[in-house]
């Protein structure tokens, strides 16, 4: 019997004919432009959405630190190799065509963020002088040299279609520890159920009873919160203690293509959880109480205990009026959702349904 393992000439022929049925040619040009050109590009018309080089809706916002950026800087300043930026080139009518930027968006807005004397340089190893330096402080000579500098591009045909460009954005990002796993669900897995993520992720009541600091809803941690809600909640049982995104990645794929998704039950109960949380126990989801007006932002486990615990006990009595929430302050409930909680399958269901069936108890 020949091991499943074991590479024959059949094999060798069928990984060939694998590889040609599934390879997508994508064509694309190589160009240069200065960096004045690519930041006159970005920012023309960019008021109206309708500047030529832009940042699509599956894209992060800025989340490079100003450290992160001036080191950007200088290494053009130094005339260091740059990654190349990927385009996709997007005819929206006959006589309009936008570049959609791919990978690249970081260095395009820190370029216009120097250039028009928004970022001030600091923390540069190389270039020490240049500390506290912004764009207008440079030389007129100097500042012409670096609009001058060229960026290579590499810039996908009007051939290449949306999943061909979502598939490169994912690729690119792959491993990267600068893009987050909900930042590359965003641009990889596109759909219905993630729609209604990102819409309710929006609102500010949800934000404001989590105190979501502006870093972490740049990072997206909105939309996580969102996904880990309604994941555990339908599926919790089914979670095997293996490793969450990816629990969370197949959750949002199979919703995204269910036939029978019910997105306007999914957001009615979302809101419903909303309000009886901001009802009987406000401050449940904030951790550590600084001052009397402000709060540390909750932990994921603190957070998917008490909304999916509360959304169950709704699910069995629509009613439900608790008499107390002091079980929130107990050691039991404190060891299930303290920050080393274990995740396994047990530990996850213990913590739910210790909430659901405290609320329910307490009738």
């Amino acid at each position: 019997m020949v091991s499943q393992l074991e590479i024959t000439d059949e094999r060798k022929e069928n990984a060939e004919a694998e590889i040609r049925d599934k390879r997508k040619r994508v064509d694309y040009n190589t160009l240069e432009y200065p960096i004045e050109v690519i930041v006159q590009k970005y920012l023309d018309r960019i008021d109206e959405d309708k500047n030529e080089l832009f940042i699509p809706d599956y894209q992060r916002e800025m989340a490079w630190d100003e450290d992160r950026q001036s080191k950007f800087i200088e290494s053009v300043m130094l005339g260091l190799p740059i990654p190349y930026i990927f385009v996709a080139d997007i005819s929206e009518s006959t006589d309009s065509s936008r570049l959609e930027i791919i990978d690249g968006t970081q260095r395009i807005r820190t370029l216009d963020r120097f250039i028009n004397n928004e970022l001030k340089l600091n923390n540069l190893e190389k270039l020490e002088t240049l500390n506290g330096f912004t764009f207008k402080d440079l030389p007129p000579p100097r500042q012409r040299r670096f609009k001058r500098t060229t960026i290579r591009m590499i810039q996908l045909t009007d051939e290449a279609d949306e999943e061909v460009r979502r598939d490169l954005f994912e690729r690119i990002n792959t491993g990267s520890v600068e893009l987050n796993e909900m930042e590359k669900r965003r641009g990889s897995k596109p759909g219905k159920f993630l729609d209604l993520i990102e819409e309710v992720s929006q609102d500010e009541k949800f934000r404001d009873l989590c105190s979501f600091t502006k870093t972490e809803i740049d990072k997206r941690d909105p939309q996580e919160f969102v996904l880990r809600f309604f994941a555990f909640l339908n599926n919790y049982k089914n979670y095997s203690g293996r490793k969450v995104h990816e629990f969370l990645d197949e959750y949002l794929e199979e919703q995204n293509k269910s036939t029978l998704l019910n997105i306007e039950e999914m957001r009615n109960e979302f809101y419903l959880m909303l309000e009886f949380v901001k009802k009987y126990f406000p401050d449940a989801l904030h951790i550590y109480r600084k001052t009397k007006k402000s709060y540390e932002p909750t932990t994921r486990i603190k957070f998917e205990s008490i909304t999916v615990g509360v959304t169950l006990a709704l699910r069995e009595n629509l009613n439900l009026v608790p008499k107390s929430t002091v079980f929130l302050d107990s050691p039991a409930f404190k060891k299930y959702t303290q920050s080393d909680a274990s995740s396994s399958k047990n530990k996850v269901i213990a913590r739910i349904e210790y909430v659901r069936d405290q609320l329910l108890a307490n009738l």
